[in-house]
């Protein structure tokens, strides 16, 4: 066999469905929010709520532009968890003094003492997902990482334009 027909070869290999990261990447997330589902379900809060909580639970209060920031999504997409949260009483929704255009959000008692409760939550999918503590910060640190380099590509192409 050529090295020509070798690289053939590998630029169709390039294309098979299973090489592909981007597919190996929604699947696993697909797969991993999955299985947090019923872990969650007894906290009464679905994935994005549980991702807005555990920033509150960092530093609360917070603002809108604060929790979309380190969530990585736009306040548009944070917004409605907030409201379902505020009903389900666990969260509180004021404007900051002296700036009507930024939200703050803070916990309530019974948003604080879930935090008790969600403790077990990351034992809990390790035990689930057959990885140990160890196996959970090396995907961890790849992914942020992969997240890292996706980001910097981003803002080159728009220093570009």
């Amino acid at each position: 066999m050529t090295a020509t027909s070798d690289a053939v070869r590998q630029q169709d290999d390039d294309l098979l469905l299973e090489q592909q990261l981007c597919f190996a990447l929604t699947v696993a997330s697909r797969s991993v929010v999955g299985a947090y589902k019923p872990v969650l379900e007894k906290l009464g809060l679905t994935h994005p709520q549980y991702l807005v909580m555990l920033c509150l639970w960092e530093s609360a209060p917070r603002t809108l532009r604060s929790i979309s920031d380190a969530l990585a999504q736009a306040p548009a997409t944070i917004s409605p968890l907030l409201r379902r949260l505020e009903e389900a009483g666990l969260v509180t929704r004021q404007r900051v003094d002296g700036n009507e255009r930024s939200l703050a959000v803070g916990l309530t008692p019974a948003g604080s003492e879930l935090r008790q409760q969600a403790l077990a939550v990351p034992v809990t999918m390790m035990e689930r997902l057959g990885l140990s503590r160890e196996q959970v910060g090396e995907l961890h640190k790849s992914m942020m990482g992969l997240i890292a380099a996706t980001a910097a590509r981003t803002r080159e192409s728009k220093d570009d334009t």
